[in-house]
């Protein structure tokens, strides 16, 4: 029962945030939602490097990504075709991998860690794209174009 109590708010919120993830503009970060040239094997390299250990060598995420810890936190999330990373559009990808989670949702109002940390310290802009560029060239056909039609959309409501 007492799991109950506290697991309700906890996925409320946590469903909150995906919405809002998922309804957001992008941030006003001011960067450029595309790089004019990826790297995708360098991508490769750098989430080696940089993301696997949370978000898994094979993109797959960490178990039970879609439920609370004990911390309200949400487990990394998978970048294959079974997560969400490809609801959302370049720029809201980018910013979130450069700020990190918390960054982010403050710009926007919101106070919530996500546990996502920034990486604008670590990565250049450039490595970050390569990144997004890699995980990108796992996804099936489709669900590359069905991003890519978000990212297209975004950019021209020049939210980005």
């Amino acid at each position: 029962m007492r799991y109950l109590v506290w697991s309700l708010p906890i996925t409320v919120a946590a469903a909150a945030f995906t919405y809002w993830l998922s309804t957001s503009a992008s941030s006003d970060v001011g960067s450029a939602s595309r790089a004019e040239s990826y790297d995708i094997e360098e991508g490769a390299l750098l989430y080696a490097e940089n993301c696997a250990s949370c978000h898994g060598a094979g993109l797959e995420g960490q178990p039970e990504w879609r439920t609370p810890g004990a911390d309200g936190r949400l487990p990394a999330p998978p970048h294959d075709e079974t997560g969400h990373t490809w609801h959302h559009p370049d720029s809201l990808l980018f910013d979130y991998t450069k700020l990190g989670g918390a960054a982010l949702l403050a710009r926007q109002g919101v106070e919530f860690d996500s546990g996502m940390p920034g990486f604008a310290d670590v990565l250049t802009d450039q490595r970050i794209h390569n990144i997004l560029a890699f995980i990108r060239s796992t996804w099936p056909d489709r669900i590359r174009e069905v991003q890519a039609a978000r990212t297209e959309a975004d950019e021209q409501r020049g939210e980005n």
